[in-house]
């Protein structure tokens, strides 16, 4: 029987403490961040409401507030053409008659709010689903608590709450109490409304969960949202919540995600715990778990929509608090929300959702007293046409997203991120793919990963497997890069990704890299002006253990023969672990020099590629990339396995290295400006700043190999 998880056990993240010791980001009050109670709390004592001096209830950078004397409701009066009147004394007014049914509930949200359609949903909540009981239970004693927690706004909540707008890095922190007031309202449909941002924030009232139409297939879906809101209210009416909850909105702008093509961490660094058991709310507790988001916060939570951001705005509906002030998510924002409580228990998933009764949470309280829950909100692409979730712009908004919400300025201690098949359900992605850039993301945000599979054990075993693979080669954040980026040009199924990824690497790892000493970036860019473009990150070396294979030996003045033979590298593995390449598809590459070399003419290497991946041909290499003379060149070549062009016998004579080294000495360091060529580099196209001239000093290379892979006789 194969285990339920791979990687590394869960308690190995912990460093010999537990899931509650990892680092957590303070409270703060400053203009960046909003405190709405009084700071600090003191020890044993519940939040009190902050009061602010001169409040903001009713500008564009505020919250509009159903109790601010701004807020005016037109009302008709016979033998005028109407009157505008203060609709919080309207809402006061409504809601201050006894409701003893649904028809009377609904003609009072009726009354303050103009042209709502019918609530079908709503009715046939109470007439279908609840018995006559439970029904008379609601309107004799949860509705009333409801309606006071909710007209009780203005002394729970005094200050104005600011908007989290796009492209600016805000949080807000607030009470569960002040939330419940607020949820209160919306539950109630009080909170006023503008068409003109309807697009940009989804807005918090109910009532387009009251009016789903009730033919709609998802009907029961909603009737179980329902009942884990009614039961949110049934609890924090009977006891008061005493914790608080931060709300952060996180904008990372261009300059400051991570450039992908020249990130040089080691992937296997990161550690991993893949699983095919549990969920992310129930078993990650204590880490930073990814809800799978929608760039309106909440999706379709208020209607009918009830997959993973659904489900988990209704177990945890502290979070639909979010929807009044959160302004649509951009391509490099996240939304961060710590503290938030879960109050249900759940089974099933979309149309088979049902509520399964109360949850007691456990989870602990930081010093600042909020719960040790964090929820990491990033809104994935959905793609129409699968095929365009390979391209490098979509692949690049994925991992700079996932950065953002993954990121943070502390830098150690961080919990693991706990997610799943971010963006693979309605929005079409690709889980293989989706796992790689949440590799990438956490390893460039210092965390580790929690992965699970809701129950895929196939899924499991290939993730690791490729993880693995990753893992042992020590394959770079920039080399991973590269090589999703030539995979939609290469136009193969989906599902040979990762075939791909390995045999690409056995290509990259085993070819030359051609170094130009003394040259700037400028200059060698400028040879790419014959339609190819050279690049300016060198790929991984070969191996340490191919270090001793033996080499095939030359005598001199043998160039043309080898150029003639059309030599082709070959994937050294080592004795370790040897691959059997043909599980993959070839993508042979051919080193191939001129049939004769002559004194007076430059040598030039081509490097060419069979065009079956539909790759870009190489860039020549002629002598103008060089600086040393054609006959330094050719007894350098020639000096590969041999002695040089016109040695005597026994003649003592340098190797490559030797001579390759005499080159760097002279100068004795190397500026920052040389470059290494790849010629197959996907760059990114970003802003490149200028940097400073720095100096590096090389260091020695221990073997000819390092820079040369075998070549083999056919």
């Amino acid at each position: 029987m194969s285990k339920s998880f791979s990687g590394c056990n869960i308690e190995d993240f912990f460093k010999g403490q537990d899931q509650w010791s990892f680092y957590i980001p303070p409270i703060t009050p400053s203009k960046h961040h909003s405190v709405l109670y009084e700071f600090p709390i003191p020890e044993n004592s519940k939040p009190q409401p902050h009061k602010q001096v001169n409040p903001k209830h009713w500008d564009e950078d505020h919250v509009r507030m159903p109790y601010s004397p701004e807020n005016l409701y037109p009302v008709e009066e016979i033998g005028t053409k109407g009157i505008l009147v203060s609709r919080w004394e309207l809402i006061c007014e409504a809601l201050g008659k006894p409701l003893k049914s649904f028809s009377d509930l609904e003609k009072a949200i009726s009354s303050y709010n103009r042209s709502i359609p019918k609530l079908t949903a709503l009715e046939n909540f109470f007439e279908h689903v609840l018995s006559e009981e439970e029904s008379e239970e609601f309107f004799e004693n949860i509705l009333p608590k409801i309606i006071k927690l909710a007209l009780s706004l203005p002394e729970i909540l005094p200050a104005g709450i600011p908007l989290l707008k796009k492209h600016h890095n805000r949080s807000i922190s607030i009470s569960q109490l002040q939330v419940s007031s607020l949820l209160a309202n919306a539950f109630l449909c009080t909170f006023p409304w503008k068409k003109e941002v309807s697009h940009t924030y989804p807005g918090v009232n109910f009532i387009r969960l009251y009016t789903s139409n009730q033919t709609y297939r998802s009907i029961d879906s909603i009737f179980e949202k329902i009942k884990c809101i009614l039961h949110y209210f049934q609890r924090v009416t009977k006891t008061e919540p005493k914790g608080v909850i931060t709300i952060e909105r996180k904008f990372s702008h261009r300059s400051e995600v991570p450039r992908w093509d020249n990130l040089q961490n080691n992937l296997g660094n990161t550690k991993v715990h893949i699983t095919n058991k549990g969920t992310i709310e129930d078993d990650g507790l204590g880490f930073l778990q990814v809800d799978f988001a929608n760039k309106n916060v909440g999706g379709g939570v208020l209607g009918h929509g009830c997959v993973q951001e659904e489900i988990r705005f209704v177990i945890c509906p502290e979070l639909l608090v979010s929807r009044l002030f959160v302004e649509q998510l951009d391509d490099t924002e996240a939304v961060v929300v710590r503290g938030v409580e879960r109050f249900s228990k759940y089974t099933g998933y979309s149309d088979t959702f049902k509520w399964d009764g109360n949850y007691v949470d456990v989870t602990p309280f930081d010093k600042y007293g909020r719960r040790q829950t964090s929820i990491s909100i990033i809104d994935a692409t959905p793609f129409f046409r699968a095929e365009r979730q390979y391209q490098s712009s979509a692949i690049l908004r994925e991992l700079n997203k996932a950065y953002v919400g993954f990121s943070c300025h502390h830098k150690e201690n961080l919990a693991p991120v706990a997610t799943g098949n971010w963006g693979c359900g309605a929005f079409n992605g690709d889980v293989k793919l989706k796992t790689l850039i949440q590799l990438m993301a956490c390893n460039a945000a210092h965390r580790d990963l929690v992965y699970y599979t809701f129950g895929d054990r196939d899924l499991q075993e290939n993730l690791y497997s490729m993880y693995l693979f990753i893992a042992s080669n020590r394959i770079k954040t920039c080399e991973l890069w590269r090589i999703l980026c030539r995979f939609a040009v290469a136009e193969l199924p989906e599902n040979q990704l990762y075939s791909f990824i390995q045999q690409c690497w056995f290509d990259i790892r085993d070819k030359p890299e051609i170094i130009f000493p003394n040259r700037s970036k400028r200059d060698v860019q400028n040879c790419g002006q014959n339609g190819t473009s050279p690049f300016n990150s060198p790929m991984q070396k070969p191996k340490q253990d191919n270090q001793n294979t033996p080499t095939t030996s030359r005598t001199p003045n043998n160039i043309e023969s080898i150029s003639e033979q059309k030599k082709e590298y070959q994937p050294s593995l080592g004795d370790k672990e040897k691959t059997p390449l043909k599980n993959y598809s070839p993508l042979p590459i051919t080193v191939k020099s001129s049939p004769s070399v002559d004194a007076s003419a430059s040598p030039q290497l081509t490097f060419s590629r069979i065009p079956t991946n539909k790759y870009k041909e190489k860039t020549k290499l002629t002598k103008e990339y060089f600086e040393k003379d054609q006959n330094d060149l050719l007894k350098i070549f020639s000096t590969i396995n041999g002695p040089p062009i016109g040695a005597k016998p026994n003649e003592e004579c340098d190797t490559l290295l030797t001579a390759s080294d005499k080159w760097i000495k002279s100068d004795k360091t190397v500026k920052e400006d040389s470059v290494v060529i790849d010629i197959e580099e996907n760059q990114m196209e970003v802003d490149v700043q200028p940097e400073e001239t720095k100096e590096v000093v090389v260091k020695p290379k221990s073997k000819i190999t390092d820079f040369f892979p075998k070549i083999s006789k056919s």
